[in-house]
């Protein structure tokens, strides 16, 4: 869709707007909308996407930071009765508040390059009220969801997002879909939340911590990086190398940490009395 109504894309928005029909399309029948779905949008911009969901779910909510857009989505969409705008940040904003019973929301969105990685956490912190998500994201950024142990992209957002989803990349997204076209490449990437988490942790912040004190520390051996964490011996006792790096372990092995690392906590509260 082209900027026919004169909104400038808002770089400290970072707005870049879709408008290659065949992508438009193409993400379109990787979502798969139906008629009864709990769908919301985030960012719909100038409603590029917006526009072909609604016509396949009229029902469709938006979540869209951007006042000056509010009001040409309104005139744009104005035949749509159920249609709703939250004017709001993603970032802040909960999502459980648009669950009605017995449903789960199927979310998707063109997310800003800038704000993607915080946003991607808030919404896996919702995760339990989520049916799937669909985004169009940095290509990178997707390349680092679905990293494997042993890959340059393996970190934190990719270990913290398969603990909640199966994460599917898509297809990628060259910059001319874009208006103004984004100097990097795009991709589309599908999370779907698992019924049943494959590696439950004991308590999530540990593991949270856990992940993120190693790779502040990721060109470091496991030894040095979690030093203060967690000991060598106790690595030892989970038959963990403390020689290899944070890349190496998989999120069934920082599982496995951070419950140690729960279990010795509460033992060693358990001597103080």
């Amino acid at each position: 869709m082209s900027n026919k109504v004169g909104h400038q894309a808002r770089k400290r928005f970072g707005q870049n707007f879709l408008h290659d029909p065949g992508v438009i399309e193409r993400i379109v029948r990787s979502i798969n909308p139906k008629p009864e779905d709990a769908l919301v949008e985030i960012g719909p911009g100038l409603g590029a996407i917006t526009e072909e969901i609604l016509a396949l779910n009229p029902r469709l909510q938006v979540v869209e930071l951007d006042r000056d857009l509010i009001p040409v989505l309104r005139t744009k969409f104005f035949n749509y009765p159920d249609f709703r705008i939250h004017e709001a940040d993603a970032l802040s904003f909960d999502f459980s508040q648009l669950v009605e019973p017995g449903q789960r929301l199927r979310i998707v969105g063109n997310l800003p390059y800038n704000i993607s990685t915080p946003l991607i956490f808030h919404l896996l912190a919702q995760a339990g009220v989520v049916q799937d998500m669909h985004f169009m994201l940095q290509k990178e950024v997707v390349q680092r969801l679905a990293a494997v142990p042993g890959d340059n992209n393996y970190g934190r957002l990719g270990i913290m997002a398969q603990y909640f989803c199966k994460v599917q990349p898509l297809f990628d997204v060259g910059p001319g879909a874009f208006r103004p076209a984004p100097k990097v490449d795009s991709a589309i990437v599908r999370l779907v939340p698992h019924d049943t988490l494959p590696h439950p942790a004991r308590d999530l912040g540990t593991l949270q911590s856990v992940v993120r004190t190693a790779f502040n520390a990721r060109r470091k051996t496991l030894r040095k990086a979690l030093a203060g964490v967690i000991s060598v011996d106790q690595l030892q006792t989970l038959g963990i190398n403390d020689g290899l790096r944070p890349e190496n372990l998989s999120l069934a092995d920082y599982v496995r940490i951070a419950d140690l690392v729960v279990e010795a906590k509460g033992a060693g509260e358990g001597t103080d009395d």
